[in-house]
């Protein structure tokens, strides 16, 4: 179950509209009304791109808009975070006042920095779909009562499992009138199409989730007649979606210039984003997460594969000593000294701000790789800790090594020499101990240094 869920990468509300507008007439002869016309902007729009937003656009002075944080979080209305019926410069108002501002949604504070602009539409009806590829079958979800209220009424909504290889158009007439029960019958034939159409762009551009909550139909315009069924054209007013980003390779001209932003209030550091960069240049796989910078995150991990690198956390958790662990993050797929010696470092710069007195230890483990050489990777390493001696030894540091594999004996003979050559405590372990047995010896050092 965790490798599955692992590939769902949210994408903004803008991106998923545009993407589904674009490319909908490959799949039917219904499109998505005009009113389908998402425009997104951030503070460089407000203060030196906003003359030439209306001259590129000039139906935004013409028409009556809504406003909206584009930020992967829902419930915008219910925290006051959305201004319909508006003029184009009631907009700039609005959000001017309420950009790169803090502000708290439940939980999480974070920060307002992109919004979503789109025609205002006057509708009636308000519907409820969602589709979520499982592991199974994908399942489809539809309820006339849809809109802000849709969870006070989720006993209207109704599930539909689509088997794998099969779409909606081949489930049953009678499946398919009882799951759109409820529907006005002038609308029938549109909301078919509809749901029917959004499943058919749903396998074709890889995504992983889609809800529009709510989508409603709108009488279509009289050039748009052709594009329409029955007269009628859908809206979907709010959305949000996931896209499997493994099929990045095989999207990459469908999918354009969409983006997958952080999680509202999750904000990389610096060194975060220079791992991914290196990640994304390089076959292997390295990966970083800042859990608590120092002097509070006083054990810090350079552990080799991502198995390896659970277990080590887990077993710093075990051992009540979570509040003290630096970061959590893995290198593997065999990469190369300078990689690794990249790596090491932007784990290096973190763990070694902020010197005080007591002690921080560096845990230097894996299991017994299978095709990673392990002198190459250490040769990395090394590489790293002699670049910040100065920096360990004001910090205390002690480093624990435990590694086994393919050149493991050279690589720890590498690790012994440069704790002599740096006079830093560096304790080396092969294949004849556990690869945890080092992590209680850290947190005995850690605990005999701790100043109360």
């Amino acid at each position: 179950f965790f490798s599955w869920s692992m590939a769902r990468k949210k994408v903004r509300e803008y991106h998923g509209k545009h993407l589904l507008k674009t490319h909908v007439k490959k799949f039917s002869k219904l499109s998505f009304s005009s009113k389908v016309n998402p425009i997104l902007i951030n503070k460089e729009t407000l203060t030196v791109g906003w003359a030439k937003l209306k001259q590129d656009q000039p139906w935004l002075l013409r028409e009556k808009l809504v406003v909206k944080p584009d930020m992967l979080f829902g419930k915008r209305g219910k925290y006051g975070l959305v201004k319909v019926n508006a003029t184009i410069e009631e907009v700039k108002q609005f959000v001017a006042e309420r950009i790169d501002k803090p502000v708290k949604i439940g939980d999480v504070e974070g920060i307002l920095t992109h919004w979503i602009i789109e025609p205002f539409v006057i509708h009636e009806a308000e519907f409820y779909f969602s589709i979520e590829s499982l592991r199974e079958h994908t399942l489809v979800r539809f309820s006339p009562k849809g809109g802000i209220d849709v969870e006070e009424n989720w006993d209207a909504i109704r599930n539909l499992e689509v088997p794998v290889g099969e779409n909606i158009a081949q489930q049953s007439k009678d499946v398919l009138d009882s799951f759109l029960n409820g529907v006005p019958s002038h609308l029938y034939n549109a909301t078919m199409a509809y749901i029917t159409t959004m499943f058919d762009l749903f396998e074709a551009l890889d995504f992983v989730s889609i809800e529009t909550n709510p989508f409603t139909l709108i009488k279509a315009e009289e050039s748009e007649t052709e594009n329409s069924v029955d007269g009628w054209q859908p809206v979907p007013l709010d959305m949000c979606a996931e896209v499997d980003d493994t099929a990045l390779f095989k999207q990459v001209r469908n999918w354009g210039d969409m983006s997958f932003p952080d999680a509202f209030g999750n904000y990389k550091t610096d060194e975060e984003k220079h791992v991914e960069e290196l990640d994304a240049k390089t076959g292997a796989s390295l990966k970083f997460t800042l859990l608590r910078p120092a002097p509070q995150g006083r054990i810090w991990t350079l552990v080799a594969g991502g198995g390896a690198s659970v277990i080590f956390a887990d077993t710093v958790v075990d051992l009540h000593q979570s509040g003290y662990l630096g970061n959590y993050g893995e290198y593997s797929g065999g990469p190369n000294a300078e990689q690794t010696y990249e790596y090491a470092k932007t784990v290096l710069q973190v763990a070694t701000q902020f010197p005080d007195k007591q002690g921080r230890v560096l845990l230097i483990g894996g299991g017994i790789a299978n095709f990673t050489d392990v002198a190459k990777t250490f040769k990395g390493i090394v590489h790293a800790l002699k670049e910040f001696k100065e920096q360990l030894l004001a910090c205390n540091f002690r480093i624990y090594v435990r590694r086994a594999g393919p050149n493991y004996k050279k690589g720890l003979e590498l690790m012994k020499l440069v704790g002599k050559e740096l006079k830093l405590p560096v304790y080396v372990y092969g294949p004849e101990h556990t690869m945890t047995e080092i992590i209680p010896m850290a947190i005995d050092y850690i605990k005999e240094t701790t100043v109360e």
